[in-house]
């Protein structure tokens, strides 16, 4: 699959579904803001987050304070639904319509967060492209949080295989730029009520 279809697939599925129809959906993205916590993230901290689609965590770092928020996503559509949601305070955040592993950055970010993303990447060299973008985009020393399936997760997601990690294969693909500073499993529950397993891995560029 290529950027171009990537694109319209997720246009599609947020197009037709609503916010809690999807199965990654979560009210409260505790494991994310744990790990942001884990990394040592502050509120000045610049925070991009790939793949935020139309989730909530733009929402709780909002609320919390944190000053400098990014979210790229592939689809427009992602985007608006999460600007909508957020109304006015949707304009002290930058929004990217772009596909990560074909993106340029224009700037440098203290941390990369990606919850559900990289997963989806099940060819090397969108995985390649994707690494390479994370370390232009990430300053001296910046973090990566990356959350992908487990091992034992599912096999496919919204109608597309998936790629499915532990913490040690995950370290092998980002390459030695970055460095594994934690990881943890989590058990999502979507809203249909299935627990899907997660890994979530941090990283430190080197």
């Amino acid at each position: 699959m290529n950027a171009e279809e990537r694109r319209a697939h997720w246009d599609r599925i947020y197009a037709t579904k609503r916010e809690a129809e999807v199965s990654w959906f979560e009210a409260s993205p505790d494991a994310s803001l744990a790990a942001l916590a884990r990394a040592g993230v502050t509120r000045g901290s610049a925070i991009i987050d790939v793949g935020g689609g139309a989730s909530r965590l733009v929402d709780r770092l909002v609320l919390d304070g944190y000053e400098d928020v990014t979210v790229l996503d592939v689809s427009a559509a992602a985007i608006e639904a999460a600007k909508a949601r957020l109304g006015t305070a949707a304009e002290r955040m930058c929004w990217l319509v772009a596909d990560a592993t074909a993106w340029t950055p224009a700037r440098r970010y203290d941390v990369w967060h990606d919850r559900a993303a990289f997963h989806f990447l099940v060819d090397p060299a969108d995985r390649a492209a994707y690494v390479e973008r994370m370390g232009h985009a990430l300053k001296s020393a910046g973090v990566a949080i990356i959350a992908t399936f487990a091992p034992d997760g599912p096999r496919t997601c919204s109608g597309l295989p998936v790629a499915r990690y532990d913490a040690a294969n995950l370290s092998a693909v980002v390459g030695r730029e970055f460095d594994l500073i934690g990881s943890r499993r989590y058990e999502h529950h979507t809203p249909s009520g299935a627990s899907q397993p997660f890994q979530f891995s941090i990283f430190k560029r080197v």
